[in-house]
């Protein structure tokens, strides 16, 4: 694949999340590629990606787009469509919105490693607006109906998809009707991180939005009283932080160190949200920690759970516990049925599950994917096949 001409499109850059992490390591394959996105706020991704030469839409000019982006929504498809991309010969879309819709040259090999058909237009719209009022409500639900008739037309621009669960590969298949390959995304795991000790908290490492749930855990452990800290921010920061009882600790974001040292050092790690993958649960078993996690969406395919119908036979390989419902009581049921279990959760077994979801294990598989892919295509250019 040499002297050819990459395009990397991401939907926009305004801070290290799990998308960003995958593009890392796009930018770490393809180092003299352009990255298209709708906005960059300067600084806010990691080195790798800051040095690439960035491309940038007309919504970046509009006065405090970075504090209001989300709400210029429905300018989304014209500013990713207004993108020129002529002269590319791979286009690699990194997609949760609408980068998959960028136009690729006709003669040009579009691959989308997508995060998931856009959530708030297919399945989580409740979940995402729940606390607007009725008129803002109405707005929102008319532009999601155009976006939905624009994501359903532009799916056709791509050429392959790849998805990061079996989750996502079933919502492609479903919404676009298309097939989809999986490589699960990477996660900073270090082989070598400290399994520290069980200091008797419980964790939450969350962006404190609604469909996060982390308001489920709240009232449980208000209830219980058991130490929680939950790590992270977002517009439920000071309602969750109200709504709690001096047992429950908001400590904002962490550093990637602080972080390690809140992972080793937890009893287990509360997941109450509804993810397409999940990269944190990954995280924290790295640290050798359970997950007491919804029992939905990518948590499926990262956490072994323990049944206790089976006890010490299935706790023999188990890494946590899943809890069936989206409510207080199922919440708590899971809990303690982790604390009646404690001692048949092996650190060390725990570590190795997570092991599979390696940050090098994703760089290879991406690569051979491509390669594979684009000697397919010159083939097919060459009328060989």
């Amino acid at each position: 694949m040499n002297n050819i001409k990459v395009a990397l499109v991401h939907d926009w850059l305004t801070g290290m999340r799990g998308g960003e992490k995958c593009l890392e390591v796009f930018c770490e394959l393809f180092p003299e590629a352009t990255v298209f996105t709708l906005i960059h706020k300067k600084g806010s991704v990691s080195p790798t990606i800051e040095k690439m030469k960035i491309q940038t839409s007309f919504l970046q000019n509009i006065p405090g787009i970075f504090k209001n982006y989300r709400n210029f929504l429905p300018f989304y498809p014209a500013a990713v469509e207004n993108f020129n991309l002529g002269g590319y010969d791979l286009v690699l879309s990194s997609s949760h919105c609408v980068a998959k819709g960028v136009n690729a040259p006709s003669n040009a090999l579009h691959i989308c490693y997508c995060y998931t058909p856009m959530r708030y237009a297919w399945k989580f719209f409740d979940e995402y607006f729940a606390g607007e009022n009725k008129l803002k409500r109405w707005a929102i639900s008319a532009a999601v109906k155009y976006l939905k008739r624009w994501d359903l037309r532009s799916n056709k621009k791509v050429d392959y998809f790849i998805a990061i669960s079996d989750n996502v590969k079933n919502r492609i298949g479903e919404f676009y009707k298309r097939e989809a390959d999986v490589i699960y995304p990477p996660a900073d795991i270090d082989a070598h991180a400290k399994l520290g000790k069980d200091e008797g908290f419980y964790l939450i490492v969350s962006a404190l939005v609604p469909y996060k749930k982390v308001d489920l855990a709240v009232k449980v452990f208000n209830e219980n009283g058991k130490p929680l800290i939950v790590i992270g921010s977002g517009p439920e920061f000071s309602r969750l932080q109200k709504e709690s009882k001096s047992n429950i600790s908001f400590r904002g974001w962490a550093s990637d160190s602080e972080l390690n040292d809140y992972y080793a050092d937890c009893s287990a790690l509360i997941f109450p949200g509804e993810e397409d993958f999940g990269i944190v649960p990954v995280e924290a078993q790295s640290h050798g920690k359970p997950v007491i996690a919804y029992a939905k969406g990518g948590a499926l395919e990262t956490i072994i759970p323990f049944s206790e119908e089976l006890g010490m036979a299935s706790g023999a390989s188990a890494t946590g516990v899943f809890f069936k419902e989206q409510t207080a009581a199922s919440l708590k049921e899971a809990i303690e049925t982790f604390e009646k279990n404690r001692s048949v959760f092996d650190p060390d077994i725990i570590r190795d599950n997570a092991l599979k979801f390696n940050r090098g294990r994703f760089k290879r598989e991406i690569r051979e994917y491509i390669d594979s892919k684009w000697e397919f295509h010159v083939k097919k250019q060459l009328g060989k096949v």
